[in-house]
């Protein structure tokens, strides 16, 4: 479970400095639209927030990998990670947008989801 969680906190702190930094910029590597009103901005804003407390929570839970809060973590990973890539697969199929970086992410965030099944599955080390 710890290499998830290093896994994920890599991830996560990335994406939430660069939407924190360029909101704008990350929706369009997504979607292939930018982020046109202010408030679109502000909300590209509070994701990446948002995405950096999920990393630093996957970073600090890596001190004590094998604890109920981590597994309860790693199941809040697995349900960010299903709607993240049901929602950017919606996005591409269903509303036809598509950037550079959309189906990429849709494969990392199933994989994610995947690999925190994984480990839930696996019996605690007590």
């Amino acid at each position: 479970m710890k290499k998830l969680l290093v896994a994920t906190a890599v991830v996560e702190l990335g994406a939430g400095v660069a939407l924190l930094s360029c909101p704008s910029v990350m929706v369009k590597m997504l979607l292939g639209s930018g982020l046109d009103t202010p408030a679109a901005v502000a909300l590209g804003r509070v994701a990446g927030a948002a995405l950096l407390a999920l990393g630093v929570a996957c970073c600090l839970a890596c001190l004590d990998a094998q604890s109920l809060a981590t597994r309860g973590l790693v199941v809040a990973m697995l349900l960010y990670n299903l709607a993240a890539s049901s929602i950017l697969a919606y996005a591409g199929f269903g509303l036809e947008m598509a950037g550079v970086a959309l189906w990429p992410a849709v494969v990392l965030h199933a994989g994610m989801g995947a690999w925190c099944i994984a480990c839930l599955r696996m019996k605690r080390k007590v």
